[in-house]
């Protein structure tokens, strides 16, 4: 048999591989999605470890692994300490190459955000339920999906070339984190701990999404991150507001008229220094942010330029949480002080850094009536872009083109995924592809977050094609 014929017949392998066994995938992620790993500290973190295990459990049924384990490192500041606060658990596996093969890592998280409230959840958020062509439940699309590509994109292959007398010479690597949804505070320190083990020449991410439901995306492009306090204060205790409003400024009137400043009359960012990066974007009409977005009738959309390039390439600023009496507690007082949450999204190719700089000068500039001002619990992301020359690229874009029978679309995403630049700096000779099985109506973080099944399948079957021609790939 030529190699070019016994390759094609290792990929029809596959494709039967991934059906005959997407039945047995759905399962074991239904099995994930019932344990609630919410790796925020409110939460009983015995399950973030439970979840480690179930995940370790599968790894290890394939019989293709040298080394599977589940490990904790130092959370960032904690290294030298004593006795150090470590981080949640996550699964690292690995199988050496052989035959001059290529390794690859394959990257996903196990843990998930709160379920927020039940109701409402249509469905018990750690209760998978298949409604439509969709599984239902927290976790479901972010990121256990992305797990169980990785698994069943791995079964698929070493079972497809068992069948046919083929060996699996292909170097893989799997680190499955336990605290994407709570800062990843553990992952430059589990890189540095375990390099060895996670070395590759190229490495998947599957934590994005596609395109629609019938096209597949390449993330190229991800927004880094700025996050912040912000207290602000006007009064050393509370006054009556009758007696002395209208005379005495307090910390609200100052919080509502300094954050006004942030943004301009169309709602675009307002910050001199933040920078927009020059992305091209696809066509991205109003009306499919209307219906992403659930933005309501009569409500228009902010800022200016194409849609995509004010998601993917041009800052944002919101206000992710105040603490002020809430209505409830109001009484008639002027308020001496508040406390606002700031969350900001900064362009690829800006540093988190320098946008934090940016934020203080601009808002020290502004407060109203000589408002106190401290900036409190600085939180830094780094953006991201790909460069898409590499040969990787370039079979995962195959594969994807194969499975889904369309050609790929490059997306740039407005959220961030800032430990890709601790992969970066870890790994600077390996190509970073940015995958998903997410579609635009998932939910990820929100009630009734759901995984579409067609596009799972179809995204399970990219990954183990671009693994089988891996397999035949000389390093």
């Amino acid at each position: 048999m030529s190699q070019q014929n016994e390759q094609s017949a290792i990929e029809a392998g596959v494709r039967d591989q991934v059906v005959a066994q997407f039945e047995r995938t759905i399962d074991d992620l239904c099995a994930l999605v019932r344990i609630p790993s919410v790796s925020w500290p409110a939460f009983d973190q015995a399950h973030v470890a439970e979840s480690a295990q179930a995940i370790a459990g599968m790894l290890r049924e394939t019989n293709i692994f040298d080394v599977v384990d589940v490990r904790q490192a130092p959370i960032e500041g904690q290294e030298n300490a004593a006795d150090p606060e470590l981080g949640h658990p996550a699964v690292i596996a690995r199988r050496e190459a052989r035959n001059g093969r290529p390794t690859v890592l394959l990257y996903a998280h196990h843990d998930v955000q709160p379920p927020g409230k039940d109701e409402d959840w249509q469905t018990p958020p750690f209760e998978p339920t298949l409604r439509d062509g969709r599984l239902y439940g927290r976790g479901a699309a972010d990121d256990k999906a992305g797990v169980m590509s990785h698994v069943g994109a791995i079964r698929s292959l070493a079972d497809a070339l068992t069948a046919l007398g083929e060996d699996l010479d292909l170097g893989i690597a799997l680190f499955i984190e336990g605290e994407e949804e709570w800062a990843s505070q553990s992952f430059g320190n589990f890189l540095r701990e375990n390099r060895e083990l996670l070395a590759a020449d190229a490495i998947i991410v599957a934590d994005s999404g596609n395109w629609d439901l019938n096209t597949p995306a390449l993330t190229v492009a991800l927004r880094g991150a700025v996050a912040f306090n912000l207290k602000i204060e006007t009064l050393d205790r509370a006054s009556h507001s009758g007696m002395f409003g209208g005379a005495v400024p307090d910390a609200m009137l100052a919080t509502v008229r300094l954050l006004d400043t942030l943004w301009d009359a169309d709602g675009a960012v307002a910050v001199e220094g933040l920078r927009d990066a020059d992305l091209a974007v696809p066509e991205y009409s109003e009306a499919r942010l209307r219906e992403e977005t659930g933005l309501l009738d009569g409500v228009s959309p902010i800022g200016t330029g194409d849609i995509l390039s004010r998601i993917w390439a041009k800052p944002s600023i919101s206000v992710t949480g105040i603490d002020a009496p809430d209505i409830a507690n109001a009484s008639n007082t002027l308020i001496p002080s508040t406390r606002v949450r700031i969350s900001a999204r900064i362009a690829p190719g800006q540093d988190p850094a320098e946008a934090f700089e940016a934020f203080k000068r601009h808002l020290q500039a502004r407060a109203p009536f000589g408002a106190k001002l401290t900036f409190e619990d600085g939180d830094f992301g780094q953006a991201f872009q790909v460069d898409t020359s590499g040969w990787a690229v370039a079979e995962v874009r195959q594969a994807m083109a194969d499975a889904w029978e369309r050609e790929p679309v490059d997306i740039g995403v407005g959220g961030s995924i800032p430990f890709i630049a601790e992969l970066v700096e870890e790994f600077p000779g390996a190509e970073i592809l940015v995958t998903g099985v997410e579609d635009p109506d998932g939910r990820a973080h929100s009630p009734n977050e759901s995984l579409h099944m067609e596009t799972f399948r179809k995204s399970m079957l990219t990954e183990a094609l671009f693994l089988a021609r891996l397999n035949q790939r000389t390093r």
